[in-house]
């Protein structure tokens, strides 16, 4: 069976987009962890409503061609989740995205896993360190709680756990 660890966001009817991916996700195999939901402000395209960010740790037999290809594209089409071409950063339905599998380094079409982005967005690293906070990152050698609070330590208030939203 293979880890895929999976961060998901969402900044239209995000209380409802989170939790329904999720359980779209548990379609491909069996959900071992989830993260809490955090709010954070967009990156890139500010003039939009906040994001809600988490994770979740897909134990699956599912290989990442399967999952990049099939699975997520399935998820964001059932959620309507709509790409502007112009403007990669703009509001969302749901993004979910592989950032973390098994312990392998690898590219995918336009992907890299480990995502470069871990050790440098708070959103992404928190929930993360959530599902695994021993997970030693490949090519970093850094765990993701030695990351996560790295990231705190310097955005600590940009990052707000909702308790009101559970996946």
């Amino acid at each position: 069976m293979n880890q895929a660890f999976l961060a998901l966001g969402s900044n239209i009817c995000p209380e409802e987009n989170l939790p329904q991916a999720v359980r779209l996700l548990e379609e491909s195999g069996r959900i071992i962890g989830r993260s809490s939901v955090w709010q954070s402000k967009p990156v890139g395209d500010t003039d939009q409503d906040d994001f809600l960010n988490a994770a979740v740790l897909l134990e699956t037999e599912w290989d990442v061609s399967e999952i990049c290809l099939k699975v997520i594209p399935e998820i964001e089409h059932e959620l309507h989740r709509v790409r502007d071409p112009l403007n990669k950063n703009g509001p969302r339905t749901i993004d979910i995205d592989l950032v973390l599998f098994n312990r392998e380094q690898l590219r995918f079409e336009h992907r890299i896993i480990p995502d470069p982005e871990i050790p440098e967005r708070v959103f992404l690293a928190v929930p993360l360190a959530e599902l695994a906070p021993q997970y030693c990152v490949p090519g970093l050698e850094r765990d993701l709680a030695h990351i996560a609070d790295e990231l705190q330590a310097v955005n600590g208030g940009l990052l707000i756990r909702r308790h009101d939203v559970v996946l």
